[in-house]
Formats: C-alpha cells, structure tokens, sequence
C-alpha cells in the first residue's frame, strides 16, 4: 500500500524497476500504434501520385481512375509482400535509423551544430535578461514603465515574428541565434521580476537592520536568492528553447537536426523523423542532468547542511567554463574572424577546468563517504 500513498517516496531499487516498466510499457504502446498503422505492399512497389480531384476535369478524373486501377492490378497480382510503416514508424526501425543517419546524414555533426545554437542563444538570454530583470524588479521607476509590456510580451506569437527576424538579421546564422535567444527572453525576463518580488522580507528586514547600503542588499540577498530559483526556471526554458531551435532551421534549411528531420519528413522518411526526435529527447535529458549538477555546486546551502570539502573547487572550475562559453559566444557574435583561433585552445581550457571539477567531486565524494 506504501506504493499509492499520498506523496509517498519510491527506493532507488523501487524506482528503477518501475522506471524500466514505464518505459516498456510506452515502448509496447508505441509498437501496438506502429502495427495498427502498418501496411503490406508488394516488393518493389512504387504507390501512384494522385493528381488533385477538386475541380478536375474529365481528363483529370479518368487518370486518377487509371492509377486506381494500376494500384489495384499491383496489389491483386503480387506475390511477395514487405510491411511499411507510413505513419508511425516501428521502435526497432527508429532504432537501426541512428546509425544509418550518422554515416549518410551527418547526424552527430547536425546535433552538435543544433547544440551550439541552442548554447548561443542561453547565453544571450541569460546576459540581456538578469540586468533588465534586476532592474525593473528592483528599482519603481523602471517598474512603472516596463512592468506591464514585459508581461504581455509572454503572449506573443513567437513563429509569426519570424519574417521580421528574417528581414533584420538575414537568413544565416547570426537570425538563428537571435530568434532563440529573443524567443527564451520573452518567457526568463518575467520569470526574473516575478523572482525578485518572492524575496522574504524577513531577510530584507535583517539586512536593513544592519545598516547594509542597497548594493550590499543585492549582494548578500537579491542575488542569492534569486539566482537559486532562477537556474532551476533556465533549466526548464530548455524544453522550450528546443521548439525555437527547430523553428529557426527550417527558414533556411543550412545544417542543424531540425532542417535533418525536416527533409527526411519531405521524403517520407519518418522513421528518420522519429529518430531526429530521441536524439533531441537524449540531448535534453543530459542538458537537464547538467544544469542539475551545476544548481547543486553553486548552490550547495540547498542541499547541504554545513561546508563541503571541495566545493570550491568544482564551483571554480564551472565558473571557468562559463566564462570562456560567454567569451566564445560574445566573439561569435562580434568577431566571428577570431573564433576559429579560440576555438583551438577550447579543448585545453574545457580540460583544464574539467580536471579542476573532478578534483573537487573527488573530495566531496571522500568527505560525503566519511560522514
């Protein structure tokens, strides 16, 4: 009965197993739709195109009725058959598609190009909208003239501002990264204010009692505060911020798994669709494990009752990475002729700062074993 109580709380072993049930019975849900939508053609059968039946005239309507009836021949006279899936492709066909896609479709290199955009545009996102946010959450004047327009913004019909973006920013990559970006603005910067109005005022009250001036007020307590509820709205904006991505590639259709899965859809390869769409699915599963473990390192007071043996560390080395993904994004956008050259010596800083983690997550894991 433990299993339906009211918020009750599954073990680790309980909640794998259950994990593993779920997913298989998705997976045989998604295999009964697949087979309900299957059909058996001959081998070797191309289905006849149509042409249009509105407003046909008798020329038109007589060839439908020849194809028909071609169809109709093809089917009666075959004698081998093969099963399709026109609609719902197979779990096993999404599967074996992966491969296919990464040596004929360049899958992995579509995806890394599709992360970077979606990175760009976090960045942006995050450097425009925490300074406006702080600004009209914090000060009245800035309230009274922005409050309203930064509210009505969150119903703007985002795919239909594409046209503008297209006509300001052109078609290539600098569009893409500024619809994204604008995109997750519109649903963070309200999400900024509404956070700076949540601040207890018991510590506001604690700090005024002490005679802190209005920086050290937003020091020791806005920022704190806000930020530690705010990572965990950025990591759900990443649900988001995929829809914005697929958007943004299919206006030009110039690399990226949104302009891959778009042109396997026009060829009616929807197992390759399918396929386009576990992968986005991994990618946000590891983008969310990410912001997981940065939330708990910059935050530890969250999660930890007293000081931690190497946090400090790994906090330093996250800071790092940061730091140089807003340089690089910054250069990208300014003085994409320095890029390439940066780029070169990424490797060497995200290893450098990796190792710097990994030795703080050493010491936690010693001192968390200890205790």
């Amino acid at each position: 009965m433990s299993l339906f109580k009211l918020r009750g709380e599954l073990d680790k072993k309980q909640s794998l197993l259950f994990g593993l049930i779920g997913l298989a019975v998705l997976v045989g849900i998604w295999w009964v739709a697949a087979e309900s939508k299957a059909e058996l053609v001959p081998v070797g059968y191309q289905k006849s195109i149509y042409p249009s039946s509105i407003n046909a005239d008798a020329t038109t309507l007589a060839l439908i009725d020849s194809l028909a009836t071609a169809d109709s021949l093809a089917m009666a006279n075959a004698t081998e058959f093969k099963k399709e899936y026109p609609i719902i492709p197979s779990p096993l066909s999404v599967v074996t598609a992966i491969p296919e896609m990464i040596k004929e479709d360049k899958l992995l290199e579509n995806t890394g190009l599709s992360i970077w955009r979606n990175l760009q545009g976090y960045v942006w996102a995050v450097l425009i909208s925490i300074p406006i946010g702080f600004m009209i959450g914090l000060f009245p004047l800035f309230k009274g003239m922005f409050s309203k327009p930064i509210d009505a913004m969150r119903f703007l019909p985002l795919t239909a501002l594409t046209g503008v973006f297209m006509l300001a920013f052109g078609t290539q990559e600098k569009m893409k990264v500024t619809f994204l970006a604008f995109g997750i603005i519109v649903y963070l910067l309200p999400l900024v204010v509404q956070r700076i109005r949540e601040v207890k005022d018991v510590y506001l009250k604690t700090t005024f009692t002490l005679g802190a001036t209005n920086w050290q007020t937003i020091k020791t307590v806005y920022i704190p505060s806000v930020m530690a509820k705010l990572i965990d709205d950025i990591r759900v904006l990443t649900a988001i911020s995929w829809t914005y991505i697929i958007i943004a590639e299919l206006l030009n259709k110039e690399g990226g798994i949104g302009a891959l899965m778009f042109n396997s859809g026009r060829q009616s390869q929807s197992h390759k669709v399918f396929a386009g769409l576990a992968v986005i699915i991994l990618v946000g599963f590891l983008q969310d494990y990410i912001f997981v473990f940065i939330e708990k390192r910059m935050f530890p007071y969250k999660h930890y009752p007293s000081s931690i043996s190497g946090i400090s560390e790994s906090q330093y080395g996250i800071y790092a990475i940061m730091a140089a993904l807003t340089i690089l994004v910054i250069l990208a956008m300014f003085a994409p002729i320095f890029t390439s050259s940066i780029m070169a010596y990424m490797p060497i800083i995200f290893v450098t700062c990796l190792i710097l983690v990994g030795l703080g997550e050493f010491k936690i894991f010693k001192t968390l074993r200890n205790a």
